[in-house]
Order: structure tokens, then sequence, then C-alpha cells
């Protein structure tokens, strides 16, 4: 069966840069999924997309559907004839409800095979359909496939009711070198793409799908592929900061955005006033990033030069002018910030807290003066119960929003917390913008915890660097969290608009990667408290919360492959404390791939099951203390014998001491891995439902005492046994 490149090109007005990745990636996978569903065979599918274009080239495509064979199953033959071998009325309903002609009596349904199905022999209609061209399924292929890009915000153009990310003014297909007819999107399909909207303004005519992005760049300077553009502008950027003798910082969601603003890129470097040099670093950044969509210079120190990269769409006859529109544009946007920042630090940051009272949270929680206070009120008994210093932690949870109210996070959101340490820095050491020498020790702590109360951020963001700024930051996700399920708005489904899984994340994150040893189901119940008007079942509230947690934590897990039965097998014993959790279950994982693990795991479960049903049966308390002088087997003395020093050893001991970092649950399993034949013995060679009622109820108590040692680490009996 023969084989044709096809190539789609929808041309548009420019769209959002930040959109253009994922709609690319999308109608590569709505294609793919199309041609799945087509029973179409291909070699490769490789998108395309510049601000002006989303495109598809598809290779080898088959250019005709196989022959579908389809068989329908009809009666067993022994319903579908009599015993006079006419058809019955279940034969001649099938056959008419396959078309076939049954006015010729029997006859007729000789063209009906007989297939043999599960030892039955049944009437079956067996028919070919054969398959569409490829260039007929097309149109309708790319209809749906565009119908179904993530666009949040159709639009429309003209008198058309058509509706898409942008007008739509040229639509290409080529399958092959002959044209696809089709109107989608009110664009009659052609075999011309258009290029640079400067450069090549004008109609390019596609020779074959294969010549697509060559002509395209050759004659209408245009790089269709986004990872080539990327990387090009990559190397544009590093070129021109070695030119510089410099140092860039090449922020890759940046680099995304730049990619996706132009067709041809060409880097070049400006300048601005080294006065501006004196405002916060971040500032700069951020002014240039967000406003001019320059990547931002360093010298060799690190520090900041009055300089800057931008990445023009035009190849320039007079690149000077395109560099000097591009710092004419930027000295205001930091001349903004200048005043900004000046006019914020004529007050102190705490001037602004009762302005906090203005300011909505949440509806139902309050304002964020509200949430500070909570956060106060729960960041010092962490503080505590972590040996860290309760009073920066205090301070820092009372200034934690108070730069919400500054000039300079009015204009630029991303800087909230970045501010609050800045302006906390130049109170302490003057109006200096390089603070960071003169303030003292507990000054610094508690702006620097300010900047890093939002860290973790996202997913892989670096955690809070200092112990104030982390119990800031447990305060702060807790108490969302909490406040939020008190309202009845936990997430559902797909659905987080207060990123609360994120948040949880993040509280895990930072207890276990930073090693704090914290009873989170505590600290849960202390942030309920703080609700109370609101849910007045704390009890309930913090279940539900420390549920929410592990449920991340359990995703955590799987995410870094770790077994679900090993996650349950923790769970079980309800660890409170998310650093014991996680060591727990490293032991255990360890553990689980050892020979002796299926046996013991084996025997748990046997236990567990035995016990279960002896409690269920008798009222009666199994005695506290096992009794050395009912036993009768060797079995039982010697596991016995073999249990006691096991639990006595240090290595055991120190799962049920009070400090929780010097407990080694991997050596304690270890140990218990040394009673696997002891109790393979015990349960080949004695009897534990003994009828002497004493000596069953002492062997009764010694497997409880045994499945209690091992569940001071885990329950065991949760791991598979095969």
């Amino acid at each position: 069966m023969g084989t044709q490149d096809f190539l789609v090109e929808i041309g548009t007005e420019e769209m959002p840069p930040r959109a253009l990745p994922a709609l690319s990636a999308a109608l590569q996978s709505n294609m793919e999924a199309a041609l799945q569903t087509a029973g179409l065979s291909w070699k490769s599918i490789t998108p395309y997309a510049t601000p002006r274009r989303l495109s598809v080239l598809i290779t080898a495509l088959q250019e005709q559907q196989a022959t579908r064979r389809q068989e329908r199953l009809g009666p067993a033959v022994d319903a579908a004839f009599d015993k006079s071998g006419a058809p019955t009325k279940a034969a001649l309903g099938f056959a008419r409800s396959c078309g076939v002609d049954v006015a010729a009596g029997a006859s007729a349904l000789d063209v009906l095979a007989r297939v043999e199905k599960d030892g039955v022999t049944r009437l079956a209609f067996i028919s070919e359909e054969p398959g569409k061209s490829t260039a007929s399924l097309l149109p309708e292929m790319v209809r749906k496939s565009l119908a179904a890009l993530p666009i949040p915000r159709p639009m429309r153009w003209g008198a058309s009711s058509e509706e898409f990310i942008r007008p739509v003014h040229w639509l290409l297909m080529l399958f092959g070198g002959k044209r696809v007819a089709a109107t989608i999107l009110g664009a009659d399909s052609g075999d011309v793409t258009y290029g640079h909207r400067f450069h090549h303004n004008k109609p390019i005519k596609i020779k074959s799908p294969a010549s697509y992005t060559k002509q395209l760049e050759s004659t209408g300077k245009v790089i269709a592929d986004f990872a080539a553009r990327r990387e090009l502008i990559r190397q544009q950027v590093t070129k021109q900061a070695r030119r510089l003798k410099a140092q860039v910082d090449i922020d890759e969601s940046l680099l995304d955005e730049v990619t996706a603003l132009v067709e041809w890129p060409v880097a070049l470097s400006g300048s601005f006033d080294e006065d501006f040099l004196q405002l916060p670093p971040e500032v700069l950044v951020l002014a240039m990033k967000t406003h001019q969509k320059c990547f931002c210079l360093r010298g060799k120190d690190g520090a900041l030069l009055p300089a800057f990269i931008t990445v023009s769409n035009i190849d320039s006859t007079e690149p000077k002018q395109v560099i000097a529109g591009n710092e004419r544009v930027i000295r205001p946007r930091l001349a903004d910030a200048e005043f900004f920042y000046n006019s914020d630090k004529r007050q102190p940051l705490a001037s602004k807290r009762e302005q906090l009272k203005g300011i909505v949270f949440q509806e139902r929680l309050g304002s964020v003066y509200d949430k500070s206070q909570r956060v106060e009120q729960l960041a010092v008994p962490i503080a505590k119960e972590l040996g860290i210093d309760q009073g920066p932690c205090q301070q820092a949870a009372q200034l934690a929003k108070c730069d919400l109210l500054t000039n300079m996070v009015g204009e630029f959101p991303e800087l909230q917390g970045i501010m609050g340490r800045c302006y906390l820095l130049c109170e302490a050491a003057g109006a200096s913008a390089d603070a960071n020498a003169s303030a003292d020790k507990r000054q610094q702590a508690v702006a620097t915890a300010i900047a890093e109360q939002y860290q973790p951020r996202f997913a892989g963001d670096a955690l809070p660097t200092t112990d104030t700024g982390a119990v800031l930051a447990l305060a702060e996700k807790l108490d969302t969290i909490t406040g939020l399920f008190a309202i009845g708005q936990p997430p559902t489904g797909s659905k987080d608009p207060f990123a609360l899984r994120r948040a949880a994340i993040g509280v895990l994150r930072i207890l276990v990667e930073k090693k704090y040893d914290l009873d989170v189901h505590k600290a849960i119940s202390k942030a309920a408290t703080a609700y109370k008007k609101l849910n007045d079942d704390t009890t309930t509230l913090t279940e539900q919360v420390f549920a929410f947690l592990l449920e991340r934590f359990r995703a955590w897990y799987q995410d870094e492959g770790v077994a679900a039965e090993i996650f349950l097998a923790v769970q079980a014993v309800k660890p409170h404390r998310p650093l014991d959790f996680h060591q727990r279950v490293q032991a255990v994982k360890k553990f689980a791939a050892r020979p002796e693990a299926a046996s013991l795991a084996a025997a748990n479960k046997r236990v567990s099951n035995i016990l279960t049903k002896e409690s269920a049966k008798q009222n009666e308390q199994l005695p506290d203390k096992v009794d050395e002088s009912l036993f009768k087997d060797k079995a039982e003395i010697a596991m016995f014998k073999k249990f006691k020093t096991i639990a006595a050893s240090d290595k055991v001991a120190s799962i049920a001491g009070e400090q929780h970092s010097s407990r080694h649950y991997d050596a304690a399993l270890t140990e218990f891995a040394g009673l696997r034949d002891t109790v393979d013995k015990f349960f080949d060679q004695v009897l534990v439902m003994h009828e002497d009622d004493k000596v069953r109820r002492n062997r009764l108590a010694l497997l409880r005492d045994l499945r209690g040692l091992f569940l001071q680490v885990a329950d065991i009996s949760c791991l598979h046994t095969t």
C-alpha cells in the first residue's frame, strides 16, 4: 500500500506566546489520535509553530485505509433451523438484519457462514468494507483536531461565526504534491503559505510537504521549527554575552516566550543608566524580563551589569536604531520601578500591617490581616517543637504580608515576599539597598524568611534556606489548607483552584528534605482551632487535612516508583511525623527486597488473621505477659527466646525511644529478618489453637507480641507474599 507525506498549516494573527507551545503539542497529539482511530499508519509526525502559524508534517502516511473484515454473530445453528431443516424465526430475523434476502427461503441463508464460538456453532454474517482514501478523511481529522485545541478564550472575526485563538488568514493542506480540498475555520485550503511579516509578506507556493521548512527559511525568512529557533536564540544570546565578556541569565521560561514571539530571531545588546543598579537586582531582572522580554547580564562577580540582550524579530539594516528603540523603552520602565522603590521606603514595613485588614484573603476566611494572625499563632508552636528561635518566626509572620501593599508589589506581583525582605533590610541598615552586611542576624533571619514564605512555589522549586523561613512557609501552607477544608473547599478531581495539592507537597518536602521532625498531626490540630467558629468539629477537620497530606505523600512515592503496598504498610501504623514516615518507607522498601520478606509478610498476615478472628470470638483479654512455663513445644520455646533477644537489642530498642532522630528502622528490620526460620518452624510444628485454654491464650499472646514487634516499624502483612 502506497504512502505520501501530509502537511497542514493554519496561518493566523500573532498568537499568545505563552500558549503557543501547548497549542502545538496538542495539535500533534490530536492528529496522532485521529490517525490511530482511522487505522492509518505513518512514519513520523512533527509539529511546527511560530507566532503566525501552527503546522504538522506527517511522513509516509498510508494512502488508503485497509479493507476491514467484519464478523457479526447470530443465533446458534441448533436454534436457527428446525428438525426439517427449515430456518426458524431467529435465523430469518438475523438474516434480514444483515441485509440478506430471505424471500428465497432456506437457500438464501447459505450466504451466512458457520463459526464456532466458545464451543457453539453459530450463524455469522461476514462482510468486507473497503477502506476510504486518506485524502477524503484528512479534512475532518484536521477540523476536529483544531476544534479540540486547549483555547481558553476563542475569538470571532468579521461576520463569521467561526472561533479560534486568533483570526485565521490561510490554510495549507498538501498530501503528497496535491492540495487537499477543504474549508476550515472560514479559510479555503491551498498550497501556499506566507513568509515573514516584514521580510517576505508574500505567498510562497510549497512544492511538497518535505520542502516546507526549507522553503519557509530560505524564501520566507521564517524558522518554523520551534526547538531549532529556541536553540538558535540561545546560541545568539550566549554569543552576545561572550562578546561583552559577561555572563547571561538564560531563564528557560523567558527563552520559551521569546521563541514564541519571533520567526526570524536576531539577538542584540543594549544598555541602561548605571544609576538604576541601586535598585534591588530582583526588581531590575523582573522589569526587563516582564516588560521588555530581555535577558540580563552579569559580571564575573555575579553582580548585574547595566546591559541587556534583546531578541528582535527582524534582521534590520540599521541594528543601532533597533537597540536605541529598546533602550528608549526600557528607561522609563526602570525609572518607574525606581520611583516605586523610593516611595515605598519612606514608610516602615510594619506600618502597613493594619491596612491588611482591608484586603480580603477569602470571603469566609477573612482578611489578609486575619490570616497573618493565624500564621503567627501557628508558627510559634511549630518553631518551639523544632527547637527553632521563636522570636524571629513570630516577627516574620507578623510582617510577612505587609509588602502586598507596596507600590512595587502592586506593579510586580511576582516580587511579593522579595520586596518585604528588601525593605526590612533597608530599615535595618539605613537607606542602602545593599543592606545585608549591616543588618543584625536576627533581622536578616526575619527578612529572609519573608522572602522564603512561598517556597517551594512549584514542583522542583528550591526550599527555604533558613529555619525561620521554613517555619513561616510551613505555617503559611498549613493554615491555607486547613482553612479551605474548614469551609468545605478541598480539591476535587482535577480542580484545585487554591493549589492545595502543591501546598501539601511543599509541606512534606520541607519536613522530609530539611529533616524537621514535626508532628504534623498536632500542627494541623493547632491550625484547626483557629477555625472553630467556621467548623466546630476540629477533630474531624484535623483528620481530613491529615488524610489529605498522606494522599499527597502517596502520590509523591508513586512518582518515585515506591510500591503502593510499601506505603500502605507504613500508613497502617499511622506515624504523625512525615520525616518519621519517610524513614519507615525507606526501611520497608529495603526490607521488601530481602529474601526473608515474603515469608515474614505471610506470617504477619496469618498472625493478624488469627488475632482478629479470636478477638471477635471472645470477650476475655489475652494475658499481658507470656508465661514461659506454659510452653510445651521446642518450636515455641525457640521462637520466644529469639523474640526476646531481638526485642532487647539496641537496634530494636532505638525505634521505641523518644528521640525520633535516633531511630534506626532499617537496622531493626534487618534484625527482624532473623526471625524467619523460627517463625516458619513455629507455624509448622505448633498448634496455636491448643485444646488447653491457658496454653492457647499464651500462644496467642506470643503471636500478639511478635506482631507488635513488627508494628513498631510497619504492618509487614501488607506486603505481597508471592
